[in-house]
């Protein structure tokens, strides 16, 4: 299977390093587009920090997801496995907000649901696609 540089391949396929576009794929996809929402939601509308640090805190807690984000949707295997490790700081963080004020309390809780779910179809997709890549390689 030949991938032509900057060419995406078909939403079946998966590549060595390209993840198939599955139904999993797409509930890890809606989970870290929804935790950047609502972490944007968070921020600036549900229960805003004060205004001196809202815009530090928008860098911070908002760039490393956008910039995993870009990866994600081009469905890279890379992308999955640094996204996954850097999910586990917004879990903590959710953690650690569920121990606040009760708007706090609710969006921690569901900061962690996003966390998870997207950590969870992460990992299984990463560790079907090196199944089968070990599969395909002891057939050659």
């Amino acid at each position: 299977m030949k991938v032509l540089r900057g060419k995406i391949p078909a939403a079946g396929q998966e590549t060595p390093s390209r993840v198939a576009a599955t139904p999993l794929y797409w509930v890890a996809t809606s989970c870290y587009v929804a935790l950047t929402a609502l972490l944007f939601a968070w921020l600036v509308w549900l229960d805003p920090p004060p205004a001196s640090l809202r815009s530090p805190l928008l860098l911070v807690l908002l760039l490393p997801l956008l910039l995993g984000l870009r990866g994600i949707l081009h469905r890279r295997r890379y992308t999955l496995q640094w996204t996954g490790m850097l999910i586990l700081l917004y879990f903590m963080h959710g953690l650690l907000a569920t121990t606040g004020a009760a708007p706090q309390r609710w969006l921690g809780v569901a900061e962690i649901l996003l966390t998870l779910g997207y950590f969870v179809a992460g990992t299984v997709i990463l560790r079907r696609g090196k199944q089968r890549h070990k599969a395909d390689q002891s057939k050659a």
